[in-house]
């Protein structure tokens, strides 16, 4: 049976080396990012900022959670409880035990409060400066930005090396653009302000 075209998953398999060479060849790029981070961002302690915890060779987050704690920042780390549903943001703090996840990431464990996030810090393989964003292709972060932005504001980033930008990308109806892009290079605001 021939199988339809699927840029997408070209797309992925073209993006998924050039994620594996930068942070192999950035390894101070989780810190500039972190940086770049908080240079466009200043969150109270009021505030929630969920991160993800990295798997394969996406950009690491631990210099960014380490700074937000350290100003008294509530951060969270996502969790997925059900398949193809919305995930799930579950409190969270460095050093905190957590447990190994559906895909290998690690998540908190169901004692930690469940949260509703501020700021959802996104994982990604490729991003246009517009805010287009590919991810793996299981749809969590769309159907989570989707449900998020019905009940109020949220504000996506996506946290990236900046050689994953790409000037065309496809995306569907279905994709939840970022607000901001953050990379070791510096924030850029999706919206073109």
């Amino acid at each position: 049976m021939k199988t339809p075209f699927d840029a997408k998953s070209l797309w992925r398999e073209r993006l998924k080396p050039l994620r594996r060479k930068a942070a192999s060849d950035r390894p101070d790029a989780a810190k500039h990012t972190a940086r770049a981070f908080l240079g466009a961002f200043d969150p109270d302690t009021d505030d929630i900022v969920a991160l993800y915890y990295p798997i394969r060779s996406e950009l690491d987050t631990a210099p960014l959670a380490e700074a937000l704690a350290e100003r008294g920042v509530n951060l969270a780390l996502p969790v997925v409880e059900r398949k193809n549903a919305p995930l799930v943001f579950r409190r969270y703090r460095p050093g905190d035990a957590l447990e190994k996840g559906v895909f290998g990431e690690q998540v908190p464990g169901d004692a930690a409060p469940a949260v509703r996030p501020d700021i959802v810090i996104v994982p990604l393989l490729g991003f246009r400066p517009d805010g287009g964003r590919l991810g793996y292709g299981g749809g969590y972060y769309d159907r989570t930005l989707q449900d998020l932005r019905k009940s109020g504001a949220v504000t996506a980033v996506g946290y990236a090396f900046a050689v994953q930008e790409v000037d065309a990308l496809p995306v569907s109806p279905l994709d939840q653009r970022l607000d901001w892009i953050v990379t070791e290079r510096g924030a850029i605001r999706c919206n073109g302000d």
